[in-house]
């Protein structure tokens, strides 16, 4: 650093960002010249509130303009994702403010990281909801680049190493009262609703259940809803507003959630989710989520930006992007995954330990990708970890698995960050492991990594050989993926209730 430059000037601030003209320019015009800097900290504050300043000043112009014109044959199309923009702007602005307003010791780095990560992906995911029906040319606020950038900026600044958490047999955030109620076998007497199809419980439909949830409750303690078996066939939204619900079924041959939206029309990879949760502290035990559009397109089964989120025992199944880890941090415990291609995708930081991956058959002439991965930005702290698991073949694939081609992933985003633990990989997997995206797209900027993995497919002799492929012989570095440094799992994971693992 220059002798001559003080820690107080903006310029050299900002010339320590990403992108300092975004930066330079929005400080100067929105930052009195009484509020310089003095250190890091008070820096990466006046960077968010700026952040957060465009944010709101797009929002309101782009509630203000209205949905975009477009041709009839696609007008409901366009009124659809306007209105998903309109709702991840809100999820942005939220982010951005708990994380200015967060009082000091009481949040960490990882925290505030984990949230701007968010940020930054709700106004991808916004860009993407257009593509999904066929709209790409669709010319959204000239400021939503200078907010793309003002919160990669932040995201430079905060970013800190991974945490270790410490905890019991459960990640930090699951409290020992959560712990208790989900070990239970006797849930439904503990429960504050009953779901019930046969007429036994207080309502017919998890929706009547929730909406009563939000009417009774006092308070943001744990409300528990018990569901009875039964196939419910409903579209189901969780919204910001409803944190720490948990659900609990039968088991999850028992209780059934399912839907069948894909995308087409004025549906979107995002609203064609069966079940939508984004309350933060969602938790959802011995159920099955389901989309039964079929392969021949996106269809979301369950769909979460849910922080603290977990999923103990759950069944998720769908063919084509079954489970949509969109964002926040999320675990997951002998669950079964059921898809084709990209049916883990996301980018939240996902923990699966003890899971069953099941690949099924997809239309002729597909390919099976098992994840595809959407980190954008190389200080998310976002990934998936995939620990103690197994990837085999559904029982329609088996009969004719040599047909057909089965990858671990795929980079969807520049950044794309998955990882294979200690996991039992089966003869359907590609000796290669891993697919492009196309052409050379990603290659280099990504990270995949294998760890001690077994079984027919494990052998790394023909692995892909990109700059981004690790084959991870180093237990620590392997150990920066697992429970307590990924998801900072013991600040959360006891409070769920979710048995787990801290480290390998």
């Amino acid at each position: 650093m220059a002798q001559n430059v003080s820690y107080g000037d903006i310029n050299w601030w900002c010339s320590q960002t990403p992108y300092p003209d975004d930066c330079n320019y929005f400080m100067s015009h929105h930052v009195p010249q009484s509020s310089k800097p003095k250190d890091k900290s008070q820096f990466l504050q006046m960077a968010i509130q700026v952040a957060l300043d465009q944010t709101l000043l797009c929002q309101n112009h782009t509630i203000s303009l209205g949905p975009p014109s477009c041709s009839n044959s696609h007008q409901e199309g366009v009124k659809a994702a306007w209105a998903v923009c309109l709702q991840l702007y809100e999820s942005t602005v939220c982010q951005l403010n708990r994380t200015i307003n967060s009082i000091p010791g009481r949040i960490t780095d990882f925290d505030a990281q984990t949230w701007l990560s968010t940020a930054l992906t709700n106004l991808e995911t916004c860009r993407e909801g257009f593509a999904d029906i066929g709209i790409s040319n669709v010319t959204l606020p000239i400021r939503w680049n200078n907010v793309s950038n003002l919160i990669r900026n932040t995201l430079a600044i905060n970013k800190v190493p991974a945490e270790d958490n410490d905890g019991s047999d459960f990640p930090g955030w699951v409290s020992e009262g959560d712990r208790k109620l989900l070990q239970s076998r006797r849930l439904a007497v503990r429960a504050n609703l009953v779901v019930a199809k046969d007429g036994s419980g207080n309502f017919h439909t998890i929706k009547a259940a929730l909406d009563m949830a939000v009417r009774i409750r006092r308070g943001n303690n744990r409300f528990v809803i018990y569901v009875k078996r039964g196939v419910y066939w409903e579209n189901i939204e969780i919204d910001p507003t409803m944190i720490n619900i948990m659900l609990v079924g039968e088991g999850m041959r028992k209780t059934i959630i399912s839907g069948n939206r894909g995308v087409g029309g004025d549906i979107t990879t995002f609203t064609s989710a069966t079940f939508g949760a984004m309350g933060e502290g969602f938790i959802a035990r011995g159920i099955t989520f389901r989309n039964t559009a079929g392969p021949q397109s996106q269809a979301v089964a369950l769909r979460t930006g849910s922080d603290h989120s977990a999923y103990y025992r759950c069944s998720f199944e769908g063919y084509q992007d079954t489970l949509y880890v969109h964002s926040q941090r999320q675990f997951y415990k002998q669950c079964y995954i059921f898809g084709t291609i990209d049916f883990i995708f996301g980018n939240a930081a996902v923990v699966f330990q003890n899971c069953i991956i099941k690949v099924r058959k997809p239309i002729y002439g597909q390919e099976n990708v098992i994840t595809a991965q959407g980190r954008i930005d190389p200080n998310q702290n976002t990934g998936i970890s995939i620990y103690k698991s197994a990837v085999m073949a559904a029982s329609d694939l088996k009969p004719v698995i040599r047909h057909y081609k089965t990858f671990l992933g795929r980079p969807w985003k520049q950044y794309s960050q998955t990882v294979y633990l200690q996991t039992y990989l089966d003869s359907l997997v590609h000796p290669k492991g891993w697919t492009t995206w196309g052409g050379n797209f990603a290659l280099n900027t990504l990270y995949y990594g294998e760890y001690r993995n077994f079984g027919p497919a494990s052998s790394i002799k023909r692995r892909v050989r990109w700059r981004g492929y690790h084959i991870i012989t180093n237990p620590r570095e392997a150990a920066r993926f697992t429970v307590s440094k990924f998801i900072s799992g013991g600040s959360w994971l006891p409070s769920t209730g979710v048995p787990y693992k801290q480290g390998l």
